[in-house]
């Protein structure tokens, strides 16, 4: 009977079927855009589409790319057990999306750049820059979730699914990437309508899964306590996942590499807020798949139970519990989850090809032909493509990684992001600031995400919600209640003084803490070092008001008003080319000397 523990059915036929049906719909779009565009074989059109992408499929690639395995698994096992609370982070896409679009996104699109940390070059030094990137590429990582309760063999679905990776990446370049992930996100989103359409049929309806999930303390999601210890509340969600998400989209070169894409800064801008409202839309249908999964299991939790070994087994569990009377079905689930991580590795291998090409291969050997790069884009594609699966297998023998993942992102990027910043906002840095900032941002986050993994934070601070086993058909304990089922209990004589305060800083501070202590430590350094006594830098590496709707829009009077307005307009239209304006306006001052 469903939701009362114990096995569980395997694959069917068919649900082979439909997975293999998946995989190969994505190998075609590749070899199709390969076929489309054979004749474009130069490395913009390889690594940026030919700049001339629109905002919708960008949009939705930019969803689906971080959109992966992790989240299509973790996010309902996470809602699952600590509640609704996660899908705040609507606030933080909010948040995120504006200030990408209105500070990063312009001043990206005005420099023409390729790799985002071309940037860092400019504004900074050389060695920034490769410190920058290598430091950046250590993020990059694969999850491929566990499927054992489904019959599916891990390690041979890494070699198909990393097999197709390749093939359209190697062939089809970041338009590949970009048209699979339009259709991988549509599968992901149906994988979830599927769960969540058929535990509404089973429950008596959508009312009754709200109602269990609110008696089960699962809606209680804003918390507005201002303890930045507490793991999730309204602020730690809002402010500290807001600047996590900022530096997962503005400076990773996966999402960088996709808007910069755009034909013009109007499908650049817009296919970020596009994005947003898809993120909006899948962390809701996550979120909803943990609330039905808990109204089916909250009398019979199966971790508990030992039907499953690990959290990330949950949603796999609940898919072949309800959905394995439909053939195909459970098929369908698995391919979404398994969309969201071909969507993740086909982003890493483009955006590591792109990095690796930009920012250590150009600058030493500057006179390669146009057909020399696309075999070395090519060969790359294949290396990073087996270096991904090779890690996506180690990786999916690591229990629960959603939590671990953004608390990486997190401690990585944050210094990253502080960096950028210091260089966009403050002109007053200089590369000795810079890069000191940076390194103390780093060993700070890194000092307590480690910590943080040694010593976790104790059920007070994480706020775990109580599950049962009462119901299950075979149980440890009739009465039986589990508050934590899968956290290791720490002895609190071992902890540390700095166990229950330092370590404890909820896992979305992090990249708060990181950012905000390299723009500060970087800003004295740099006045002390004679960052202040620098020549005159070049305005369009800094942020401009212009840049920005709200100033563009407002002007003070007539004449400014019409010189804002043609900027805009112009740059907006242009081809997404380095110096488009300055060439343009060159040929009008020649054209004004002829007369």
């Amino acid at each position: 009977m469903v939701g009362t523990g114990g096995p569980v059915a395997t694959f069917s036929v068919w649900d082979y079927v439909v997975f293999a049906g998946t995989i190969l719909g994505a190998a075609g779009i590749g070899l199709f855009q390969a076929i489309r565009g054979r004749k474009e074989t130069s490395s913009d059109e390889f690594l940026l589409g030919g700049r001339q992408m629109t905002a919708v499929p960008v949009a939705m690639s930019l969803t689906a790319s971080f959109m992966s395995g992790i989240t299509v698994i973790g996010t309902p096992a996470e809602a699952y057990r600590f509640g609704a609370a996660f899908w705040l982070f609507g606030f933080a896409y909010a948040i995120m999306s504006a200030v990408t679009a209105e500070i990063f996104v312009p001043l990206f699109y005005r420099l023409g750049i390729t790799s985002a940390y071309e940037y860092l070059e400019m504004r900074f030094s050389r060695p920034i820059r490769i410190i920058g990137t290598s430091i950046q590429i250590h993020t990059y990582n694969t999850f491929f979730p566990h499927y054992s309760v489904t019959g599916l063999n891990l390690w041979g679905v890494l070699v198909a699914t990393g097999a197709v990776c390749i093939l359209y990446c190697t062939l089809g370049g970041l338009k590949a990437v970009i048209w699979t992930d339009v259709l991988q996100m549509v599968i992901m989103l149906a994988g979830f309508v599927a769960v969540i359409a058929r535990g509404a049929v089973l429950q008596g309806g959508l009312t009754k899964i709200w109602e269990d999930a609110g008696q089960g303390g699962r809606l209680e999601a804003f918390d507005f306590d201002p303890d930045p210890l507490k793991r999730h509340t309204f602020w730690t969600i809002t402010i500290g996942g807001s600047i996590m998400w900022v530096s997962i989209y503005s400076i990773n070169q996966s999402q960088v590499q996709r808007y910069i894409s755009c034909k013009t800064l109007g499908h650049a801008k817009m296919s970020l807020y596009v994005n947003m409202v898809g993120l909006w839309v899948t962390v809701s249908l996550a979120v909803f798949s943990g609330l039905t999964m808990y109204s089916i299991y909250k009398h019979c939790d199966p971790l508990t139970n030992g039907d499953i070994s690990t959290p990330d087994q949950l949603l796999p569990y609940l898919v072949m519990d309800i959905l394995a009377i439909y053939p195909g079905i459970p098929g369908l689930f698995v391919a979404a989850a398994y969309s969201g991580t071909l969507s993740t590795v086909s982003s890493s291998i483009n955006a590591l090809v792109a990095v690796t090409v930009e920012d250590f291969i150009h600058p030493v050997c500057k006179n390669l032909t146009d057909k020399q790069v696309t075999w070395m884009n090519m060969g790359l594609s294949v290396f990073f493509g087996a270096l991904c699966i090779g890690m996506a297998g180690v990786a999916s023998v690591m229990g629960s990684v959603l939590q671990a993942a953004l608390s990486i992102f997190g401690m990585i990027s944050g210094p990253l992001l502080g960096l950028y910043l210091l260089g966009m906002l403050f002109r007053t840095s200089n590369s000795i600031g810079g890069l000191l900032g940076m390194i103390i941002g780093l060993v700070l986050t890194l000092w307590v995400g480690i910590g943080a993994q040694i010593y976790p934070p104790t059920d007070e601070k994480t706020n775990p919600l109580p599950l049962s086993i009462a119901g299950c058909n075979s149980t440890l304990s009739q009465n039986y209640t589990t508050i934590a089922p899968w956290t290791s209990p720490v002895t609190v004589s071992v902890r540390p003084p700095l166990a229950d305060s330092w370590y404890s800083l909820s896992y979305l501070h992090f990249c708060l803490l990181g950012t905000l202590t390299t723009m500060v430590s970087g800003l004295l350094v740099s006045m002390i070092t004679g960052g202040c006594k620098q020549e005159k830098l070049n305005s369009d590496l800094f942020v401009r008001k212009r840049d920005l709707i709200c100033f563009s829009c407002l002007s003070k009077s007539k004449a400014s008003d019409v010189t804002e307005k043609a900027a805009t307009e112009f740059n907006v239209g242009a081809d997404n080319s380095a110096f488009t304006e300055l060439d343009v306006m060159g040929k009008d001052v020649e054209n004004a000397t002829k007369l």
